[in-house]
């Protein structure tokens, strides 16, 4: 970690953050071309070669930043600014920003990470605007972005932590659309799960004694968890799919298979939910006589460890831009979706608010692709992109806020980690459930 930041004069740092926004709005024709493009590719997970190649190029394009493709996974890559500033030898504060750029199957970019690839590159600019316009900057700074593949499925995220890649990140900004701006939202955490049943196949109607029905396995499983609801606590959540049911119906299905994801509000109740979930998957094949494969995914999805004192950053300079943020305490507080992210949260402090782009259309549904993909949007993105920017500034140049941000961070981890070992009776060892060997997803 790198030492403290400086600190400069209110009225310096609020002319600094003018400036960082006049950058973003001198950029935002080349910002929307950059958005545009990976919208109109919309790629899936570990598959965003276009996307990729496009924001690899939009670095390079820009002065002074070195541009690693490739970087760690194929479609993973990082750019790097500076460091500038400071002292010789001063150690360096190195500012991350994440772009995510996959969409998802059928429906495109449905969840706007377009969006998000465009206020990652945006705050970046606007950063990297401020520090190269002023001679007496008094910390070493470095601006570090991310490309992050595969945030939809898979973890691309996850990967990159395990490689190394957030090793020499200080602090870490990202901001996702939604339908409200919230400064933050309790992303879940989530573990997907594949069910594979194997029966024999027989005539359907002329011997079906022969046969061994994987389907009706598939089926009991799905009603198992059904029923499983009833006794899980009002906040997790189990929700999944019958990926293949057989061929045609004079044969019976030899082969099923489904496709769950579990969520809890906290990590550490996901190796319950699992337990439960898997015998309710062999429960099914005992009662059909099926085999069964149950398959955890590689990697598990954190909930998102909050830094208050970065959220209250961003609401400060997001309502000094205008943003009204939701005051709705039921949207605040339910449980939404899920996200690497939340890992990252567990390795480095960092923000993930949400922000609105002119639609009340829900995400993951047709019409959000259509608002991820229209002009209206910009205004919105470029501002909360600035709100990123502005909260960097801070953390950078108001006195006292890096080691805040740094020290809470601390004690949320330690609170974590000493509620962990309670809970397993003090070895620190996480329950093993039953499951078969992991697989990719």
């Amino acid at each position: 970690m790198a030492s403290p930041a400086g600190s400069v004069s209110h009225e310096k740092l609020k002319d600094w953050k003018q400036k960082a926004s006049d950058c973003i709005d001198e950029a935002k024709d080349k910002l929307y071309a950059l958005s545009s493009d990976i919208w109109r590719c919309a790629e899936l997970a570990y598959e965003e070669k276009q996307s990729h190649d496009r924001l690899v190029r939009f670095f390079a394009e820009e002065q002074k930043w070195t541009v690693e493709g490739h970087y760690t996974l194929e479609t993973a890559f990082r750019a790097i600014w500076g460091p500038v500033g400071g002292k010789e030898g001063d150690s360096v504060v190195n500012i991350g920003f994440l772009c995510e750029y996959d969409a998802l199957p059928g429906i495109g970019h449905a969840c706007g990470h377009n969006l998000i690839a465009e206020v990652g590159a945006a705050a970046a600019l606007g950063l990297q605007g401020v520090l190269e316009s002023v001679s007496d900057c008094p910390v070493r700074v470095k601006v570090t972005v991310l490309g992050t593949p595969a945030e939809e499925d898979g973890g691309g995220k996850i990967d990159m932590i395990l490689a190394g890649a957030f090793e020499d990140v200080d602090v870490v900004f990202m901001a996702h659309p939604a339908q409200e701006d919230a400064p933050y939202l309790p992303d879940v955490a989530e573990h997907d799960v594949t069910v594979r049943y194997h029966g024999k196949a027989s005539h359907a109607a002329a011997y079906p004694w022969e046969g061994v029905n994987a389907l009706d396995a598939a089926v009991l499983a799905y009603n198992n968890l059904s029923v499983l609801r009833q006794q899980l606590k009002p906040d997790w959540r189990l929700h999944g799919i019958i990926k293949h049911g057989g061929v045609k119906p004079n044969i019976i299905p030899a082969y099923s298979e489904l496709e769950f994801y579990l969520r809890t509000p906290m990590r550490k109740d996901l190796p319950a939910i699992r337990s439960k979930a898997e015998m309710c998957f062999r429960a099914a094949a005992m009662a059909t006589g099926c085999q069964v494969e149950v398959q955890f995914a590689k990697h598990e999805y954190h909930n998102i460890l909050r830094n208050t004192t970065l959220d209250g950053l961003y609401k400060e300079n997001g309502e000094a831009l205008g943003i009204k943020f939701t005051t709705d305490q039921e949207v605040l507080s339910t449980s939404s979706g899920s996200t690497d992210f939340g890992n990252v949260s567990y390795v480095v402090p960092g923000i993930h608010p949400y922000f609105y782009i002119g639609t009340e259309a829900l995400n993951h549904t047709e019409e959000y692709t259509a608002a991820a993909g229209a002009e209206k949007a910009q205004s919105y993105t470029l501002r909360t992109a600035k709100a990123l920017a502005f909260t960097a500034l801070d953390v950078l140049f108001r006195p006292g806020v890096l080691q805040q941000v740094r020290a809470e961070f601390t004690e949320a981890r330690l609170r974590e980690e000493q509620g962990r070992k309670r809970r397993e009776g003090g070895d620190g060892s996480e329950p093993r459930h039953c499951g078969g060997a992991a697989a990719l997803h």
